[in-house]
């Protein structure tokens, strides 16, 4: 795992966090302003989630006029998202392995019966 990565894991760890990617994943772009209207923690806190955000790559920041707006780097999500697809991969491969081996164990127990 690089580190990038695992600045983008170490983000998403975080509930807070996860949950403004969500919301920018079903609207696209919001401001500031609209993503914090949907938290009870300060202004300044969700700032700060949105710092992390921005520094592990998963968002990105434009201004308009006095906001900041706010939209998902699909590249980084992309990224991600492969990372993802290639361990599944390699897990299912071994997991696939194992249950071979767990049935050729059954079989050859049942045969000694």
């Amino acid at each position: 795992m690089t580190t990038s990565q695992t600045a983008v894991f170490s983000a998403l760890a975080d509930p807070t966090r996860l949950t403004i990617v969500d919301l920018l994943a079903a609207r696209g772009e919001l401001s500031a302003s609209d993503i914090s209207g949907v938290f009870t923690s300060s202004a300044s806190a969700i700032s700060q989630h949105l710092k992390v955000l921005r520094e592990a790559g998963l968002v990105l920041v434009t201004k308009r006029a006095q906001k900041r707006i706010y939209q998902l780097n699909t590249a980084t999500i992309g990224e991600t998202e492969r990372w993802l697809q290639l361990r599944t991969r390699q897990w299912n491969t071994r997991l696939d392995g194992m249950e071979a081996l767990i049935q050729r164990i059954d079989k050859g127990l049942d045969d000694d019966q």
